[in-house]
């Protein structure tokens, strides 16, 4: 059966206003959580929030909160509880301990299952498994096990062959350990497919998901790429060659979108792919100008770059789908908060030939410039030589030719590393 013609299942989605959240970004929360659970494919019913000075060790919130809950999904004949926040596995219990027929699931839960939904390669559907998997193992217990077998759908898909979740512990660690050892060696893959790029100048784009990056990619390199308003559409890394003035070329990739919460383990399952990311030599912070949460999703962006030891590298921040803003108020104000910030519409190609001023001027500032000779029986040498270079000079003598050239670091590196043999 497809996804399509499956039943969407009924959820209520659960927010507490606590600590720094107030109740205005406590419900952008839960808009953007509804997002979440319509791509998994529920059908919200329902929208509670309550406001709590601590968090409750049982229920998270209040027991007679959580019972009024309960009594009020059963009114709405209601599946399935979304908590926005992550539940540890003794409240997650009780929660279910309040109605044998009602599934609770939190965040992780929820974009994990969103990620066994979208995940299409090997790679992808080996570092989501990994993730769910270290997800589930502390939540392993006789409730979870029965809950699991009767109920199934979102938060419960069975991932990567397993029909139902009755391994044990050991069983699930030893699958951990043969997934790592997969991924490892899918790393080292990607090791050797690196070095033939080694040379080139790398530019990795980065965004809250749906932000528009893969619209923008296309925008850039001219070419198809999958593009569909969802969130988390695509996990698998492109990887484009973009030339322009036939004087810059680097390449271009694309790969995972980030978002708020994101599940620490899908972070470190990731990190193979996202290694585009840490090798870049400058990453292209792409924003939703339109959305009213654009300093948070630039906050999330930056943590998760901190958390991969990428917040170093230098970055250019775009702020896309400026073709959705009405107003000149707001222009003034993006503007104002991002001084450097390079405004787009990757879908109306408007103001991208801005953005490849600005990737040309890093690119020409980490530019170094050098003088080469090559004798006459090295014309093979002198070929490869002036790829991925711009010729600034050319002049021959009696013995040779002598080359003006200018390039990134690595590629300037390698034709030297060439000259030495």
């Amino acid at each position: 059966m497809s996804f399509e013609a499956e039943k969407l299942e009924k959820a209520i989605l659960i927010g507490a206003i606590h600590g720094k959240d107030d109740e205005q970004s406590v419900n952008e929360h839960l808009d953007e959580l509804e997002l979440l659970s319509e791509t998994a494919g529920a059908e919200i019913v329902g929208r509670v929030t309550q406001r709590l000075i601590k968090i409750n060790p049982a229920f998270f919130i209040g027991k007679g909160k959580a019972e009024q809950i309960v009594r009020q999904a059963k009114e709405l004949d209601a599946d399935l509880l979304i908590f926005d926040e992550d539940l540890n596995p003794a409240q997650t219990k009780n929660f279910q301990g309040l109605s044998d027929n009602l599934k609770v699931i939190d965040r992780s839960a929820l974009i994990l299952d969103i990620f066994r939904k979208h995940a299409k390669t090997k790679e992808a559907k080996t570092q989501v498994e990994l993730a769910h998997l270290q997800y589930i193992l502390p939540r392993l217990t006789r409730m979870w096990t029965h809950l699991e077998r009767q109920m199934g759908g979102i938060g419960a898909r069975a991932g990567a062959g397993e029909t139902q979740i009755e391994v044990d512990r050991r069983l699930i660690r030893q699958r951990i350990g043969k997934l790592k050892k997969e991924l490892n060696r899918i790393d080292q893959e990607r090791v050797t497919q690196g070095k033939r790029r080694k040379d080139q100048f790398k530019v990795a784009i980065v965004g809250y998901t749906n932000a528009g990056k893969s619209t923008l990619m296309q925008a850039l390199t001219g070419e198809k790429i999958y593009i569909q308003d969802q969130l988390f559409a695509t996990l698998d890394t492109t990887i484009r060659s973009v030339s322009f003035n036939g004087t810059h070329s680097f390449l271009l990739s694309d790969t995972v979108g980030f978002i708020r919460k994101l599940p620490h383990h899908l972070v470190a399952s990731f990190r193979s792919t996202l290694k585009e990311v840490i090798e870049g030599d400058l990453i292209l912070i792409v924003l939703d100008a339109s959305s009213q949460q654009v300093m948070e999703h630039l906050e999330t962006i930056r943590n998760v770059l901190k958390e991969l030891k990428a917040d170093k590298h230098q970055a250019l921040l775009v702020l896309n789908k400026i073709d959705l803003i009405h107003g000149s108020a707001r222009m003034a104000y993006l503007k104002r908060i991002f001084p450097d910030g390079i405004l787009v519409s990757a879908r109306n190609h408007l103001r991208i030939d801005q953005l490849i001023k600005n990737i040309t001027k890093v690119m020409d500032e980490s530019a170094q410039t050098i003088n080469v000779f090559f004798p006459f029986d090295q014309g093979r040498e002198l070929a490869i030589a002036q790829e991925g270079v711009e010729v600034l000079e050319r002049s021959y003598d009696d013995d040779g030719v002598r080359l003006k050239i200018r390039g990134s670091p690595q590629r300037i590196n390698r034709i030297l590393l060439s000259t030495e043999k």
